[in-house]
């Protein structure tokens, strides 16, 4: 079955859940074979894209999502804190920039902005711009018409995480639906902007939920640029405190199976890479994981140091992405094509 908007790649197939499972389930160092090979065909498999991640604005959320610390229905301890000025925000992200990153992510614990706080939040992409990196913005749900204000003041990237599958989405949050979350891709979709959407594990899902949510991000009308995939870091305090842990292979497994089923996707390595192992981390580049998040904090939770993340990059021989690199089809290291399991 292919797509019939004119609009959209008429050679990319729908996935079904079924075809996704099978991938995910068969024996993995076939699986990680066909991972890598893909990954190859479009991507130089030894480059890794680098973001830093900002909460310009933490805490007191209305939204009651389980994971999450900055949720004012949660007992986590955070405080709610104002939006940052502008000038702060700058300078953090020259810092960024100096340090290595090329992407600014800047992240709200909102519902949705406000009208009020549009013209700061505009101000922050036109100066992040000015400093030559690529901008992205997570601040909950979008209207069309904020969707094309942050369009027109020249964002790259938005990311709206669609956490889990349509099945198990009511188990973690009830304040927002499934559909939510698909109107504002779209709308984020509709304005030019790129798309950042991807998912948490360990948020009390089976293997199904797994790749049923890889199935609805690579079955939208464009699958998202950017695709993260985190690892839950329970946080006391809330509904998820106590989760059990995440098998490394499994998460490995989805890793792969989101390269494979989303070819021309940067697969993220998000929050959850301070409980991975250098070898695990290893295993997810070579499964297609071909971006990270660096710096020692993501909003409210712990991430490597940079200097883990170098010495790891120079023992496995990976190079940071320039901003706005993306490798084009013909400069990409190419294997010979082999059969994807469907």
């Amino acid at each position: 079955m292919l797509h019939s908007d004119p609009n959209i790649d008429q050679h990319r197939e729908v996935w079904t859940a079924a075809e996704a499972r099978r991938l995910f389930d068969q024996p993995l160092m076939d699986l990680l074979f066909q991972a890598q090979t893909v990954h190859r065909r479009h991507f130089d498999p030894n480059r890794v894209q680098m973001s830093r991640l900002l909460s310009i604005k933490t805490g007191g959320c209305p939204e009651d999502c389980s994971y999450c610390s900055q949720s004012a229905r949660h007992a986590s301890g955070l405080s709610a804190s104002k939006l940052l000025e502008v000038e702060r925000v700058l300078a953090e992200a020259r810092r960024a920039r100096d340090a290595g990153a090329t992407r600014y992510c800047m992240g709200a614990a909102w519902r949705s902005p406000k009208q009020r706080d549009m013209p700061q939040i505009v101000a922050m992409i036109e100066g992040v711009k000015a400093l030559g990196m690529e901008t992205c913005m997570t601040l909950g749900m979008l209207d069309a018409h904020q969707s094309r204000q942050l369009a027109d003041a020249g964002l790259d990237y938005y990311n709206h995480n669609i956490d889990t599958s349509e099945s198990h989405y009511g188990n973690v949050i009830t304040t927002r639906s499934f559909a939510d979350r698909l109107e504002t891709l779209e709308n984020v979709r509709k304005s030019g902007i790129k798309v950042c959407s991807g998912g948490i594990l360990g948020l009390g899902e089976g293997p199904q939920d797994r790749v049923d949510m890889l199935a609805t991000l690579a079955n939208l009308p464009e699958p998202p640029d950017s695709v993260p995939i985190n690892m839950l870091i329970p946080v006391e305090g809330t509904p998820l405190a106590d989760a059990a842990p995440v098998d490394p292979i499994d998460f490995v497994r989805t890793i792969a199976t989101a390269r494979i089923m989303m070819p021309r996707s940067h697969v993220r390595l998000s929050a959850g890479r301070t409980a991975m192992s250098d070898e695990m981390q290893a295993m997810c580049f070579f499964a297609g994981a071909n971006s990270i998040f660096v710096g020692d904090t993501l909003l409210t939770k712990d991430n490597p140091e940079e200097e883990a993340d170098m010495r790891l990059f120079a023992k496995l021989g990976l190079q940071p992405m320039q901003a706005h690199e993306h490798v084009p089809e013909d400069r990409a290291v190419r294997d010979p094509a082999i059969p994807i399991l469907r």
